[in-house]
């Protein structure tokens, strides 16, 4: 990922999301029933993009660091990028369940991504790159996990990924650190570089219910349907090329 030449500063606890209008910062309960997702698939300024332009049920994103260790307090950029920290680049996404499903961020996830490039994505190299997704409770881990199961047979049955197997890390969310402001929906700010190295593997993820979990399956459902993905599936590139805007769609 390109370096800026901006001087680095934190983005503040009441900043607010430059397309969304709405608060960065996560508060337990505020609003009510706002859900937290964290997730990695390497460089932060295109993921964060492709979340926030999902049709419905964003309330916020955020780039950020986690995934490094649990004392040390908050890496700034350059440290981040210099693999000392063990912090991954990624993604808060404030989402609200009664909209869109954690099975529908998670297949997102998957599909923008090569989940098999360990310690690199595309262009960009350094654990900072690594694939991952940081849960917040029980049912977050038990979902990552079987789509992750799910989605290495996809990658097979198609032979597809540079990897030989999906190399995602899933951990619990220890501590989401916001990064410097400038790093803020990036993709979105005029005059910024248009960069993402993501690589898209063109593969879906199974239906739900062939991998949904015994005891979570109608819980946590998706509520985008498969005509939505069908026109919108991650391609390369892709957030490069399309508005910064939300998506417009209607079932």
């Amino acid at each position: 990922m390109g370096q800026s030449m901006q001087t680095p500063m934190d983005a503040q606890a009441g900043a607010v999301h430059f397309v969304l209008k709405t608060p960065l910062a996560f508060q337990q309960g505020s609003p009510a029933g706002i859900r937290r997702a964290v997730f990695a698939t390497g460089c932060f300024w295109g993921t964060e993009k492709g979340f926030w332009r999902l049709p419905r049920g964003i309330y916020s994103t955020a780039v950020g660091y986690c995934g490094g260790p649990a004392s040390g307090g908050k890496p700034a950029y350059n440290a981040v990028c210099s693999g000392a920290t063990g912090h991954a680049e990624a993604v808060q996404v404030l989402y609200d369940p009664s909209k869109i499903s954690y099975s529908d961020l998670l297949r997102l996830f998957w599909e923008s991504h090569d989940p098999t490039q360990g310690n690199c994505q595309g262009n960009d190299r350094g654990t900072q790159y690594r694939s991952g997704i940081y849960y917040s409770d029980e049912d977050q881990k038990t979902l990552a996990t079987a789509s992750k199961d799910a989605y290495q047979e996809a990658l097979r049955v198609a032979k597809k990924g540079r990897g030989q197997s999906v190399t995602t890390e899933i951990a619990p969310l220890q501590e989401f650190f916001l990064a410097e402001d400038y790093h803020q929906q990036y993709l979105a700010r005029p005059g910024n570089r248009q960069y993402c190295s993501a690589e898209p593997q063109a593969v879906s993820l199974p239906p739900y219910e062939k991998w949904a979990p015994s005891g979570l399956s109608a819980d946590h459902a998706p509520k985008l349907p498969e005509s939505y993905w069908a026109k919108h599936a991650p391609k390369p590139g892709c957030v490069l090329h399309c508005p910064n805007e939300p998506i417009q769609w209607s079932d």
